[in-house]
């Protein structure tokens, strides 16, 4: 028989255990799993979190599987599936795992979930589209800027962001999206602003923005995102109507980043559902970058909501780049 249920402290030995293959657990562990007031998050209504919350599916006294989902700031709750752990082959846990996610989380009033998982996992892929109501919408890569030459650029058309940009920084991702995607991944002012519990994050944050000092138009809204201080990632949101010199851009991110690390990896985001997701790609395989990772993004917004309760080493792990490397896809031991 087995039982879904929160994360407590005291499961932190076997949770080490678990996902031993990590090669940043005990601060994935730390600052995700185990934020000291995670009690307390699970009690506040769905419009006001902002941590992960983690949970674990036990057989008898052994912890099986476990997922983490984390809320996005939109007014229209989106979460995402950031992590899932489950015995190896045993698909059926993970189902259950994702069913209990988004039954109780569309139950607080969740509009949808999104997902992305690794192109060599298939059988978890066709279980999230034939088993849990997930739809395959687009692609997203991560790539690693290998001897990358600093050339110079003009500092005077960057500066760091202000929460008064956020309407604008809005507009021009939604700009950016195919049309077709704005209704799934769209996103609102809110969720580029920057929230009081900032420090409390998993992640740190750097904002800029990208601006012509003439006209005052903002062209472009750059993040660099790191949550280890060693492995950054520079997002880049552009308008699709001005010629952006991407370099520049990660030229000044390479900067930004260099004041506050002298020793670091630099990676970049390509995504396939925004209008220029080809270009750049083309552009970073001529300029011999490494795509790293390949991520299948999928959505559900419709789920069924399972009022029934959940039904009755090694694992199998959804992943996630984090921390420098792409993790593998299987445990032998527990």
């Amino acid at each position: 028989m087995t039982k879904i249920r929160k994360l407590y402290y005291f499961d932190k030995k076997n949770t080490k255990e678990m996902i031993s293959f990590l090669n940043n657990r005990d601060t994935y562990i730390n600052h995700i799993m185990f934020n000291p007031l995670i009690l307390l998050h699970h009690l506040l209504p769905l419009r006001f979190k902002f941590l992960p919350e983690s949970y674990v599916l036990k057989d008898k006294k052994e912890i099986k599987g476990m997922i983490t989902v984390a809320p996005s700031r939109c007014p229209k709750k989106k979460m995402e599936i950031q992590k899932l752990f489950f015995e190896e082959n045993r698909y059926d846990y993970a189902e259950e795992l994702i069913q209990f996610a988004v039954s109780k989380y569309k139950a607080m009033g969740t509009a949808s979930f999104v997902v992305k998982i690794d192109d060599y996992l298939p059988e978890l892929l066709k279980l999230f589209v034939a088993k849990c109501g997930f739809s395959q919408i687009s692609y997203e890569k991560l790539w690693k800027i290998n001897n990358f030459e600093t050339a110079d650029y003009n500092p005077k058309m960057f500066r760091p962001f202000r929460d008064s940009d956020a309407q604008t920084a809005a507009s021009l991702y939604n700009e950016s999206l195919l049309p077709h995607f704005r209704p799934l991944l769209g996103k609102e002012a809110k969720e580029f602003k920057d929230f009081p519990f900032k420090g409390l994050s998993y992640f740190s944050e750097y904002k800029y923005i990208l601006e012509d000092r003439k006209t005052k138009n903002i062209t472009a809204y750059i993040s660099i995102r790191t949550s280890d201080n060693e492995n950054y990632i520079v997002d880049i949101t552009q308008s699709s109507w001005v010629e952006l010199d991407i370099n520049s851009v990660i030229n000044y991110a390479f900067k930004q980043i260099q004041k506050r690390k002298k020793h670091f990896n630099l990676y970049i985001t390509t995504k396939k559902y925004t209008q220029l997701g080809e270009k750049y790609e083309k552009q970073f395989m001529a300029d011999r970058f490494e795509c790293i990772q390949n991520q299948i993004v999928l959505t559900n917004s419709s789920a069924r909501i399972i009022k029934d309760t959940a039904r009755t080493g090694r694992f199998t792990v959804l992943s996630q780049f984090y921390g420098g490397i792409n993790v593998t896809s299987r445990i032998k031991n527990i």
